[in-house]
């Protein structure tokens, strides 16, 4: 099975989603208020036949419920479809769609880990850390400093961070992955393969999150180009 916390966040924010309480939804699922509490907790795993009725009680497949697969039917989820996500008309609108744009970045990021740990390049994989780090980083501190806490949490100045000293780290760590990639090349060194066909086998429902944001950013990008 998935991760377990999976199932357990996605099996919870379900039953919220419909607007029932865990006690009417033990009762249509059949087992009791206690053991479907655990399940939505994580503390004990389900078997294959509550998987399949909590499948048939949401209307979702078993790869969605189980965090294999960003889309309710199982297909591939649309840009615009995570982005409906945040209409005013959804209930809770901002959980679900957190939770899916964490479950995109997290699987995209896996298999790009992934991918350079098969490469064996330290470097390339250090860097790709520390350039990816740099962002949550940046993102974070934004987060924090707009909710008004005291920022001399962190050792880096605001002002020096306002004035792009992370954007810089982030760039400079790009370069570096960037050569290490470029050495290796040099080398002739193996690189993993990066066909859909390898990827979809050696990263079931993980390539599917890096496909999703490889495409999303692509049309960003280009649409930014068109301008």
């Amino acid at each position: 099975m998935a991760s377990t916390s999976e199932f357990s966040r996605t099996l919870s924010l379900l039953r919220q989603e419909r607007g029932v309480s865990q006690r009417t939804a033990a009762s249509d699922l059949g087992i009791s208020q206690a053991l479907l509490s655990h399940y939505e907790n994580g503390i004990r795993e389900p078997g294959l036949s509550f998987v399949v009725k909590a499948c048939d009680y949401y209307h979702v497949s078993a790869d969605f419920i189980l965090g294999r697969t960003l889309s309710r039917d199982g297909s591939m989820l649309s840009s615009e479809e995570v982005l409906e996500a945040a209409e005013p008309g959804n209930i809770l609108q901002g959980s679900v769609l957190a939770t899916l744009q964490s479950k995109l970045l997290s699987g995209a990021v896996g298999v790009l880990f992934g991918l350079l740990g098969k490469l064996g390049d330290k470097t390339a994989i250090n860097t790709a850390a520390a350039y990816l780090g740099g962002a949550v980083y940046q993102l974070y501190r934004h987060l924090y400093r707009a909710a008004g806490a005291n920022e001399a949490y962190f050792a880096l100045d605001p002002a020096a961070c306002t004035m792009g000293t992370a954007d810089a780290d982030m760039k400079l760590e790009e370069v570096r992955y960037a050569r290490a990639l470029r050495a290796q090349a040099a080398k002739k060194a193996e690189f993993p393969d990066l066909s859909p066909e390898a990827l979809t086998a050696g990263y079931p429902g993980r390539c599917q999150s890096l496909t999703q944001v490889l495409s999303t950013a692509d049309a960003r990008l280009n649409a930014l180009t068109e301008k």
